[in-house]
């Protein structure tokens, strides 16, 4: 059974850091492209970072460019999101995600969010 736990979001004001986190278990992780997403009240859930299987590629949104980073550490099938100069914007829950391929594909296997909130 894939599970995919994501763990370190919270309150922060607006310009602080916060560092994400995502486990996975059950599926062979270096493997898989991992991505982070973000899903806002009432609105749609967008993709906001992506990690290739080794971890040399990565892809952002434009709205987190130079803000956020992505990592993985393959020997602890983690995998993680390094936030900056937070804007209330950025309140959401944010998701972990795997697939199989690079570019197009569909996301196979989610976690079950954490709450970020920024306050202004």
């Amino acid at each position: 059974q894939v599970q995919l736990v994501e763990s370190g979001g919270g309150l922060v004001q607006a310009g602080g850091s916060l560092r994400l986190s995502c486990v996975a278990s059950g599926l062979a992780f270096s493997s898989y492209v991992m991505g982070w997403f973000r899903q806002a009240p009432g609105k749609e859930r967008e993709f906001m970072a992506a990690n290739s299987k080794s971890g040399a590629t990565t892809g952002y949104a434009d709205s987190v460019k130079g803000r956020f980073t992505i990592s993985r550490d393959n020997a602890k099938n983690t995998v993680s999101l390094q936030m900056n100069s937070l804007k209330p914007e950025d309140t959401a829950v944010y998701y972990c995600a795997a697939k199989p391929t690079w570019g197009a594909g569909t996301y196979l296997y989610w976690g079950q969010g954490t709450q970020v909130t920024v306050s202004s």
